[in-house]
C-alpha cells in the first residue's frame, strides 16, 4: 500500500474512536448521551444550514471542516464537561498533547492543515472560528432545552454558569446569541436551571 494512503487510512481508523467519547449532553429525546462524532456531525449540518446568520461572511466548507475535527483531540484528552472547573485546569495541556499525536498520524501536509484548523478553532479569531464556536455553544444548549434540561439538573447547573459559557456566542452569530438567551430564560422559568 502507498505510504500516504496508509497514513490517511490509519488516521481515518483512529478517529473512529470519537464514537466512543461520551459527552454529558443527552440527545434530544433524552434516551442516552451523545458521543463526540454525533456532536461534530450535528455542528457540520448546523454550519451548512445556519451560515446565513454568521455576523461576517464565512467560508462554509472551512467552517464545516473545523467543526468536524474540533473535538478529535478528545480521543486522548477525554471530554471535559462544560461546567467542570477542575477539569478545565488541565484541559488545554491534555488537548495540545493529543493534537500533536492525532493529527501527526496523517501525511505532513494534511497534518499541518488539520492542526491549523484545530488551532484556528481554539484561537477563535477568524470569522469561521467565531461562527464555529457559536455553533459549539448553541448545540448542547439546544439539546438540553429539547429534552427538558436533564443534564443541567443532574449537574446542578445555574443560569450564571450557562450565561458565562455563552458570553461570546453572539460574537459569531447575533441571532444565536438571542436564541441562547431565550432558551436560558425559558429553562430558568421551567426549573431546569438554578436561577443565580
Amino acid at each position: 500500500m502507498d505510504e500516504r494512503l496508509k497514513k490517511q487510512m490509519d488516521f481515518i481508523l483512529e478517529i473512529d474512536k470519537s464514537k466512543e467519547i461520551i459527552r454529558q449532553t443527552y440527545i434530544s429525546n433524552g434516551s442516552r448521551k451523545e458521543n463526540d462524532a454525533e456532536h461534530s456531525w450535528h455542528l457540520a449540518i448546523m454550519a451548512l444550514l445556519l451560515a446565513e446568520y454568521a455576523n461576517e461572511e464565512i467560508d462554509v466548507l472551512r467552517t464545516m471542516s473545523m467543526v468536524l475535527i474540533h473535538d478529535l483531540v478528545e480521543i486522548d484528552a477525554g471530554d471535559t464537561y462544560a461546567y467542570d472547573t477542575a477539569g478545565y485546569k488541565t484541559k488545554r495541556e491534555r488537548e495540545l498533547k493529543a493534537a500533536d499525536r492525532i493529527f501527526n498520524i496523517l501525511p505532513k501536509d494534511q497534518a499541518e492543515y488539520m492542526r491549523g484548523l484545530w488551532d484556528e478553532f481554539e484561537a477563535c479569531k477568524t470569522p469561521e472560528a467565531r461562527f464555529a464556536n457559536s455553533l459549539d455553544k448553541t448545540q448542547p444548549l439546544m439539546l438540553n432545552d429539547a429534552q427538558g434540561g436533564r443534564s443541567w439538573r443532574e449537574h446542578g447547573v445555574s443560569r450564571s454558569m450557562v450565561s458565562k459559557r455563552n458570553e461570546h456566542t453572539a460574537d459569531g452569530a447575533s441571532v444565536l446569541g438571542e436564541y441562547v438567551q431565550e432558551k436560558i430564560d425559558k429553562n430558568v422559568k421551567n426549573g431546569n436551571l438554578i436561577d443565580n
